[in-house]
């Protein structure tokens, strides 16, 4: 590693909680404090040594409720001191890997040496909306409220689930690729999770949630997986909000969690006495036409590779966000420009270990979630590059290369 290399010193995320689940009623701020300790206590880094804290969310209205600034609420109740500085952003489900990348280039440039990169939502506590004239008072009639977790869509566009399965669609990729490809994930992650992968101590931390009187109850692993999952089952699912192929069993969760990822300068890294996890080579932000949602990984894994001046054949492993599975098939078709022996090989080392479909998807955490997956597995499996793309509301695109060191 160089001087001016950007080192992940330490990565963890909170278990996921479903919808309506057991971390329902944690605000995502408490749930961004704790995972915020947890990182730092890891590697016994203390809060005032954190230069600049970039906080990833996607639900403005479930952070509304505690009125804004989380990332400011969230380090202040993590430990940090009062001129600690820190900064909200919302790239949908972008986010969390936005605030690593902004940690990155703050450090790649000089003007700091220790950055953290954090994303929480809670979208169980997603509140209703009440419209504005509600405010200064209305005349007889009913009063309508908007729920801004219904089809998930962005006024003036589309649902993005009717984007993504008629891009699908224009890609070759069928409903019944997109099922079969979700069931695989759900299988994956049980297979993973057998084998320890998803464990406390190394992606996972434990959670508390305080039960009054009684013991607290430990939150330890995802809540979201479906190991049952069947293709029959899959098939017989209705599509949703108009989609042509997108259903609840072909995509994820509406789900909980918190994410953080500590990063540093090499010098610094060296000079606390710390291993690196991995290095980062690239960082990139994408953008394209709102409705191509389902292809912008693959734009982003192709812009990510030609700023690195690297090759898809050296990346040994590749995380693609199951925001559907549409996300990492319409990728692959891309990168492989539909190639069928070249899209195999794609996908075989695409989400090895299952991936949002399974583990859920907060949206704000989902970025640096994916991130940390990679990391981990290929810390496993000695060494090596990976690449990694998150897509975002409306086609925007995040991608990240890291390496990790063989022993």
């Amino acid at each position: 590693m160089g001087q001016g290399d950007v080192v992940v010193v330490s990565a963890v995320r909170t278990p996921f909680g479903k919808f309506g689940g057991t971390l329902r009623d944690i605000p995502s701020i408490d749930l961004g404090a704790m995972v915020i300790r947890e990182v730092l206590q890891r590697v016994n880094i203390k809060g005032e040594e954190v230069e600049e804290t970039y906080y990833g969310v996607a639900v403005p209205g479930e952070v509304g409720l505690e009125t804004d600034v989380p990332a400011r609420q969230a380090t202040l109740k993590a430990g940090f001191p009062g001129d600690s500085i820190s900064i909200t952003l919302d790239r949908a489900c972008c986010s969390s890997m936005a605030a690593v990348r902004l940690g990155y280039r703050a450090i790649k440039a000089g003007e700091i040496e220790i950055a953290l990169g954090v994303g929480a939502e809670n979208m169980s506590r997603t509140p209703l909306i009440v419209p504005p004239y509600v405010r200064w008072g209305s005349r007889l009639g009913n009063i309508e409220v908007w729920d801004g977790l219904f089809e998930l869509g962005y006024k003036g566009f589309n649902p993005v689930s009717v984007d993504t399965g008629e891009v699908a669609l224009e890609y070759g990729v069928s409903r019944e690729d997109q099922d079969r490809w979700a069931y695989e994930s759900q299988m994956k992650y049980d297979r993973a999770f057998k084998e320890g992968k998803f464990k406390v101590g190394e992606e996972l931390m434990r959670v508390e949630i305080p039960q009054g009187k009684k013991p607290p109850l430990l939150f330890e692993k995802d809540e979201f997986p479906k190991p049952d999952t069947t293709m029959e089952r899959l098939a017989k699912l209705p599509t949703v909000y108009g989609s042509p192929t997108v259903t609840a069993g072909n995509a994820p969760g509406l789900d909980t969690g918190a994410s953080a990822i500590l990063i540093m300068s090499e010098r610094k890294a060296k000079e606390k006495g710390l291993k690196p996890l991995a290095r980062i080579i690239s960082m990139i932000a994408t953008a394209t036409a709102p409705r191509l949602i389902a292809a912008i990984p693959g734009f982003t894994i192709q812009r990510v590779l030609e700023k690195a001046g690297l090759r898809l054949d050296q990346m040994d492993l590749i995380e693609v966000n199951e925001a559907f599975a549409a996300m990492p098939l319409v990728s692959a078709k891309i990168l492989s420009n539909g190639h069928p022996e070249k899209m195999k090989k794609i996908l075989e080392k695409t989400n090895v270990n299952g991936g949002a479909i399974a583990i859920g998807h907060p949206v704000g955490a989902s970025g640096a979630r994916i991130l940390m997956t990679l990391i981990y597995e290929l810390r496993r499996r000695g060494g090596g590059m990976g690449v990694a793309s998150i897509c975002g509301g409306l086609a925007q695109g995040e991608g990240a290369i890291i390496q990790v060191d063989g022993e």
